[in-house]
């Protein structure tokens, strides 16, 4: 039995190095550089964000529904 707990053991620990060479190879930027990087693109389409441009109110589909009256 402890010949199976050692191989499971051994198992686990082989994912676990294959996991962390994984982590090891993944191509990774500075923090600056990301920042820089995303502030320009912000700032790129500022102008097409309805959240900062606000959304005419013809395309508005949330706006109240006009009130209809018949008589």
């Amino acid at each position: 039995m402890s010949n199976n707990n050692a191989n499971s053991n051994l198992i686990i620990a082989q994912r676990a190095v294959k996991q962390l060479r994984f982590e090891a190879s993944i191509r990774r930027i500075k923090v600056s550089q990301a920042s820089s990087e995303l502030k320009n693109f912000c700032l790129q389409n500022a102008a097409k964000d309805p959240l900062l441009m606000g959304v005419p109110s013809s395309d508005n589909p949330f706006r109240p529904p006009k009130s209809c009256s018949l008589f």
